[in-house]
């Protein structure tokens, strides 16, 4: 009947996966007039419109070989209960949102067990940055994928994937995003003797931000002995929260720890830089205007097997889309604070080097503008598959 209760699985491993199906249930909601039931995995935002996750979508949140090896029995057997669960449940359409490590396994055990179930993955894996492979073995078990990269749909026609629809990044159409470039819009006093405020972003899963809370401490006690009075602002998400909070009591100057939405997008408003571990975190910060230094140290494992994997220029994505080299990204054993505190310097002053990223981040909201937020673009896929099944 056309005015059921529509009934979608979701599998949204991380934090920003979860925000990416909110938006489409929204959008599904708005668009049809019609209840979503929610079944699978997900975080707050997902968990607010209703879903009811059987674990806690944190326990696949992980990032690094030797994680995945460590927790690969566990992960196994998350992997069989999601993907039975789904099964279980006959949804309209299955959406897989990033992790592909995870959400991908969950969606080929789905397509075995039931085959009429339209698959979807959101965000396309960065197959043309390495395993090109991944994209003709996707096809078997995903019919769609949605990009959120301007140049992903032409990789996956000419890798042998299955089709792709741009729909652009939620983050153009962001409110919070849209509020935090409009303060950075307005002129900024970056005279030496202001207090300059500085963004610390130490990333979003526990081994990563483990890995980096020490040296990105020693960069602001570096930064504070050439003089520099900093005030530190530091969001983060509540399941590394604890950790943040235990690490940051050995640091010279404390951060204002924040893990309120609102407040977050209010920092990144006020942020003169912004000192960050490599992520989704750079488009936000490109977005909203807000110059960068980015880092990541790879676990012991990644490091070995990454150089022979990784065939892509940059890790960063506001470097790939606007084809510039904007933002200055250390790895590694070249993570050293004498040199992020030199590079954040260069940030916190009127310099070329701060004006070369701030052209470069309005360059990137050109290339990604849409009509539509990439929530709707995103929903109206996902229901031209839910009919293209009703009808058979």
């Amino acid at each position: 009947m056309a005015d059921r209760a529509l009934k979608i699985a979701i599998v949204a491993g991380e934090e920003s996966g979860d925000l990416l199906g909110a938006d489409i249930i929204r959008s599904l909601r708005q668009m049809t007039g019609r209840e979503v039931q929610l079944v699978g995995l997900g975080g707050r935002h997902l968990q607010a419109l209703g879903l009811v996750p059987p674990f806690d979508a944190g326990e696949v949140a992980l990032m690094g070989f030797s994680a995945v090896l460590r927790d690969l029995p566990r992960l196994m057997r998350r992997i069989g209960q999601m993907a039975g669960m789904v099964a279980d449940a006959r949804p309209d359409c299955l959406v897989t949102i990033d992790s592909p490590d995870f959400s991908l396994r969950v969606a080929r055990k789905v397509r075995a067990a039931n085959p009429s179930i339209p698959i979807i993955h959101y965000v396309c894996p960065s197959v043309w940055a390495w395993r090109p492979g991944r994209a003709v073995a996707m096809k078997p078990y995903v019919d769609h994928i949605l990009c959120i990269l301007p140049f992903e749909v032409k990789e996956l026609a000419r890798l042998g994937g299955p089709p792709g629809t741009y729909v652009g990044h939620r983050l153009t159409h962001d409110a919070g995003v849209l509020s935090a470039a409009k303060a950075q819009g307005q002129p900024r006093d970056l005279s030496p003797d202001r207090v300059k405020t500085l963004l610390v972003l130490p990333g979003s899963r526990r081994g990563e931000v483990r890995r980096l809370l020490e040296p990105f401490g020693e960069t602001v006690s570096m930064l504070r002995a050439r003089g520099h009075r900093l005030r530190l602002m530091m969001p983060t998400v509540p399941h590394v929260a604890d950790t943040v909070r235990s690490a940051v009591t050995r640091w010279d100057e404390k951060p204002e720890i924040i893990l309120e939405p609102e407040r977050k997008w209010q920092a990144f408003g006020k942020a003169d830089a912004a000192l960050i571990a490599s992520g989704t975190v750079s488009l936000e910060l490109a977005l909203s205007g807000v110059p960068m230094v980015s880092s990541y140290r790879l676990d012991p494992v990644a490091r070995v097997v990454a150089p022979y994997l990784v065939s892509v220029w940059s890790a960063l994505l506001p470097n790939l889309i606007s084809d510039r080299a904007l933002i200055p990204e250390f790895y590694n054993e070249y993570v050293k604070p004498n040199n992020l505190a030199r590079q954040v310097e260069a940030l916190l002053a009127d310099t070329g080097m701060r004006a070369w990223q701030k052209d470069g981040f309005a360059e990137i909201s050109r290339r990604m503008a849409t009509d539509r937020p990439s929530g709707e673009i995103a929903a109206q896929v996902v229901m031209g598959y839910v009919k293209r099944v009703s009808r058979q």
